[in-house]
C-alpha cells in the first residue's frame, strides 16, 4: 500500500477536502443506516405490537442523550403518539414519511461527497501527469537512450489512465465503505452482541480468498503493463519507420511482431479479467452463505425464546446484516481493481523518483555573459554500461569568437565532446570550463541560454513555421522572425507556402524538404542570437543545392560567434580557425586546414585525399554516363548506372 499512499500525496493539502468529505460521508452513512432501522417501527405498526409502547409514550418523551437508544426511543415515542392520537394508518404514514426524508438526506450527502471527491480525483491525476512529464523533461539524454520511447509514452498515457480508473476512482470506496461497515457493525452490536460475534468469525474467510485473488492480479498486472509498453514501442517504430518498412516489404514481418505482443496482452487481460470478475460473485456468495447461517442460528434462538431480539428486531437484524454485503462487495471489488492501478502507479513513480544525473549542484550560480573561452581540461567520458571510455583526457581551448571544427571517423567521440558543452552529459573525469568556471558550478538554464544548437537531424514540431522559428521566444516579433528567416535563406520558400509563416509543417516538419527543415532550424538559432554556436553535421544529409543554401546561412550565423562544428565534408570547414582531428576518443592532430594538409602522414591529409578520390570517382562515373547518352549508346547506360 506504500504506492497507494504515495499517489494520494498528490491530493495535498488534505485539509482542503478531507474534513468536509468525512463529515458528508458520515452523514450519508448515518442516514443510510437510519433507513434500515426504521423497519422496526414500520413492522411494529403493521403487526400491531406498538399499543403498549404507545400508551407509555403518551406519558413523556425520553431525555436527550447522544446514543442509538435515545434515537430509537425518541422515534418510538412519536410513533406511539401518532397511533394513540390518530390511529395506525396515520402512524404508518408518519413512518413512511420519515423513511422518504431519511433516504433523501442520505443520497443528498452522498452526492455532495462525490461532487467534492471528483475535483480531488481530477487534481490528483493532473498533478501526477505533470510530475511525470516534468521529470521526463529534466532527465539527462542518457536516460532516453536506455529506455524505450513507447514504454515511456505508455506510462504517461495508459498508466496514468489506469491509476485514475483503478486507484483514484476507488478513493470513495476506500473511505466510505469502511465507515459504512463500521456503522453497520456498531448498529448490529447494539442489537445483538452474540449474533454479531458470529459474523466476525465467518467474514475473514471471504477476506482471505479475496486477498489471494488480489496477489494473482498484481502479478498479471505487472506483466500486462510491460507488454503494453512493448506493444506501443512497436507502434512508435512503425509510425517512425513506415518508409523503410514499405521499402523492404516488411509489412508482414512487422504485423507478425505486433500480433505476438497484441495476443500476449490479450491473454493477460483475459486472465486479469477472470480473476477480477471472480472476486465480486465470490464475495457475494460467501456473504449470502453467512446471512443464511445467521438466519438459521438466530431463527432458532428466536423460535426457542432464547434471543434478546423480538421477531421484528430479528428481521431488521437480518436485513441490516444482508446490507453488509453491499459495502463489503464494493470494498472487495475496489481492492481487486486497485491492484492494476498500483502496478501502473509504481511504473509512474519509478520515473518520478529517478534523479537526473545532470542537474544543478547545490549553490550553483548563474553563468555570466560569455567573455573568454571554453576549455576542456583533461576531459574523459564513459557512457553508463560501457566498460571503456569514449573520450580520453581531452585538452582543448576554444577562444571567444573563434571557430573550431571537429573531424574524424564515425565513433571517434566528436558528438560526445560537443554534448558536454551544454551539459547534456557531465564528464566522468576532468572539467569543462566556461570562462574558467566549471560548468557543474553553474545553473543549467544559464549555461544553455548562451548556446544555439543545430544538428544533422532538424528537430521541428508539428506547428506553424512561425512557432518553430520563435520556439521558446515568446517575445519575438513578426519582424524579428522574418529577419531571422531571411538570414537563414528561408524567407523565399516560406513565402511560397500556402499560409506563409502560419503554415503547419506536419510531424517533425514532414511537409518540408531536408534543406528547408535545416534552414528553419538555423533561423531558430539566429533568432535566439547565442554567443556560442554548436553545429553537429548540419549539412551532411543535404543535396548540393540545399547544402549551398544552408552553408550560406551558417556562414551568416557563425559571424562574430564562438563556434564548435562537426563536419564530415572537409570542404565546409576549410576556413575554421582550428581543426581538431579525433580518433578513438583522443586528439590525434590539430591545426588549420592548410597546415594539416602539409603533413602527408597526418590523419587529416588522408581524410581529405580520400574525399577527393571519392568525389573524382563519382564525377568520372557521371561524365561517362553522359558521354554514352550523347553518343546514343543507351544500352550501356543501364550498366553504367
Amino acid at each position: 500500500m506504500r504506492i497507494y499512499w504515495r499517489i494520494l500525496k498528490f491530493a495535498r493539502p488534505f485539509r482542503a477536502f478531507v474534513p468536509a468529505y468525512v463529515v458528508l460521508t458520515l452523514l450519508g452513512v448515518v442516514f443510510g443506516l437510519l433507513n434500515f432501522t426504521l423497519i422496526i417501527p414500520l413492522l411494529n405498526v403493521l403487526f400491531g405490537t406498538t399499543q403498549k409502547e404507545a400508551a407509555a409514550a403518551m406519558s413523556q418523551a425520553p431525555p436527550f442523550a447522544l446514543t442509538l437508544e435515545w434515537a430509537r426511543d425518541w422515534f418510538n415515542y412519536h410513533v406511539g403518539r401518532q397511533i394513540a392520537e390518530n390511529g395506525k394508518v396515520a402512524a404508518l404514514g408518519f413512518v413512511c414519511g420519515a423513511v422518504v426524508v431519511s433516504v433523501f438526506l442520505s443520497n443528498l450527502f452522498k452526492y455532495l461527497a462525490l461532487r467534492l471527491i471528483v475535483g480531488v480525483r481530477a487534481d490528483v491525476i493532473r498533478r501526477l501527469r505533470t510530475a511525470l512529464y516534468q521529470r521526463l523533461l529534466t532527465l539527462q539524454l542518457g536516460y532516453f537512450s536506455q529506455e524505450r520511447k513507447g514504454d515511456l509514452m505508455s506510462r504517461l498515457t495508459n498508466d496514468v489512465q489506469e491509476v485514475e480508473n483503478s486507484v483514484v476512482s476507488t478513493l470513495t470506496a476506500v473511505i466510505r465503505e469502511p465507515l459504512t461497515l463500521v456503522g453497520f457493525f456498531v448498529l448490529l452490536l447494539s442489537m445483538s452482541i452474540r449474533l454479531t460475534l458470529l459474523t466476525l468469525v465467518i467474514l475473514p474467510v471471504s477476506g482471505f480468498i479475496i486477498s489471494t485473488l488480489a496477489k494473482r492480479l498484481n502479478k498479471r498486472a505487472q506483466e500486462g503493463q510491460h507488454v503494453l509498453g512493448t506493444m506501443l514501442t512497436v507502434l512508435d517504430e512503425t509510425l517512425s519507420g513506415v518508409r523503410v518498412i514499405k521499402g523492404f516489404n516488411a509489412e508482414g514481418w512487422m504485423l507478425g511482431k505486433f500480433h505476438d505482443e497484441n495476443n500476449r496482452y490479450a491473454r493477460l487481460v483475459r486472465s486479469m479479467g477472470n480473476a477480477r470478475d471472480a472476486a465480486s460473485p465470490l464475495s457475494e456468495f460467501l456473504g449470502v452463505a453467512a446471512v443464511a447461517g445467521i438466519l438459521f442460528l438466530g431463527g432458532r434462538l428466536v423460535l426457542a425464546g432464547d434471543s434478546d431480539l423480538s421477531p421484528s428486531e430479528f428481521i431488521t437484524y437480518i436485513v441490516l446484516f444482508s446490507q453488509i454485503l453491499v459495502p463489503a462487495k464494493a470494498l472487495s471489488a475496489a481492492f481487486s481493481n486497485i491492484q492494476r492501478g498500483l502496478v501502473a502507479g509504481g511504473r509512474i513513480l519509478a520515473v518520478v523518483d529517478t534523479e537526473p544525473s545532470v542537474q544543478d549542484a547545490p549553490g550553483a550560480t548563474a553563468a555570466p555573459p560569455f567573455a573568454a573561452a571554453i576549455t576542456f581540461e583533461d576531459v574523459s567520458f564513459r557512457y553508463p554500461g560501457l566498460d571503456h571510455d569514449v573520450l580520453h583526457r581531452i585538452r582543448l581551448t576554444v577562444p571567444r569568437g573563434r571557430t573550431v571544427a571537429l573531424v574524424g571517423a564515425s565513433g571517434g567521440g566528436k558528438s560526445t565532446l560537443l554534448d558536454l558543452v551544454p551539459r547534456f552529459y557531465d564528464p566522468t573525469a576532468g572539467r569543462v570550463l566556461l570562462d574558467g568556471r566549471d560548468l557543474r558550478t553553474l545553473t543549467l538554464e544559464s549555461v544553455r541560454a548562451q548556446m544555439g544548437i543545430v544538428t544533422q537531424e532538424s528537430i521541428l514540431f508539428n506547428d506553424t513555421i512561425y512557432a518553430n522559428i520563435a520556439f521558446n521566444s515568446p517575445h519575438a516579433t513578426p519582424a524579428a522572425v522574418e529577419a531571422a528567416a531571411r538570414v537563414a535563406n528561408a524567407h523565399e520558400f516560406i513565402e511560397r507556402q500556402p499560409q506563409g509563416y502560419q503554415t503547419v509543417i506536419g510531424d517533425r516538419g514532414a511537409r518540408l524538404s531536408g534543406g528547408q527543415r535545416q534552414r528553419l532550424a538555423i533561423a531558430r538559432a539566429i533568432l535566439r542570437n547565442p554567443p556560442i554556436l554548436i553545429l553537429d553535421e548540419a549539412t551532411s544529409a543535404l543535396d548540393t543545392e540545399s547544402e549551398r543554401l544552408v552553408q550560406d546561412a551558417l556562414t551568416h550565423l557563425m559571424q562574430g560567434r564562438t563556434t564548435l562544428v562537426i563536419a564530415h565534408r572537409l570542404s565546409t570547414i576549410r576556413h575554421a580557425d582550428e581543426i581538431v582531428v579525433l580518433a578513438g576518443g583522443r586528439i590525434v592532430e590539430r591545426g588549420t586546414h592548410d597546415a594539416l594538409l602539409r603533413n602527408p602522414q597526418g590523419a587529416y591529409f588522408r581524410l581529405s585525399h580520400l574525399q577527393q578520390a571519392v568525389g573524382a570517382g563519382f564525377w568520372f562515373l557521371v561524365s561517362g554516363c553522359l558521354f554514352l547518352v550523347a553518343s546514343g549508346r543507351l544500352g550501356l547506360v543501364a550498366g553504367c548506372l
